[in-house]
């Protein structure tokens, strides 16, 4: 099943993307309160983070963000981010359904293309998203700001 997150299911989360990172150390799983108001932030901007569930378990997640873009006449674009599938469930379907929800939700919001980035070494994330219908068109960028 996948839905919108709920406040009890954040801690969970933030263990997926402990799980699944490239970055250790980053996350903080004592501060589910910040990461609770940024699922609040991003449902008023228009997004939602969805979660997967396997009997009741966070199995996968992703942050669905909604914006308006200047081009295109200044459409609505839609960009998944912090796309996390817990180990012992990949290649088992779940993903893909992940990847559909967002699809479906940005159709429904009026987005004309949905995006995402994947860090480099993530091959199999690579050749996931292509199965899935994603073209690797773009390089991205990206530059961390300091305090």
């Amino acid at each position: 099943m996948i839905r919108a997150i709920e406040r009890h299911e954040v801690a969970a989360a933030v263990a997926l993307i402990n799980e699944g990172t490239l970055s250790p150390g980053v996350e903080d799983g004592q501060r589910l309160d910040e990461y609770w108001h940024a699922v609040l932030e991003t449902r008023r901007r228009g997004g939602e983070l969805v979660v997967a569930l396997t009997e009741s378990a966070v199995v996968a997640m992703c942050q669905i963000i909604i914006f308006q873009h200047f081009q295109h006449t200044a459409g609505w674009c839609c960009e998944i981010e912090s796309v996390y599938v817990r180990a012992d469930q990949r290649s088992r379907g779940v993903g893909a359904e992940l990847l559909a929800h967002a699809e479906d939700f940005a159709r429904e919001k009026g987005c004309y293309r949905i995006q995402l980035m994947s860090r480099n070494e993530r091959l199999d994330a690579h050749r996931f998203y292509v199965a899935n219908g994603y073209s690797q068109n773009s390089q991205g960028f990206k530059k961390t700001l300091g305090e």
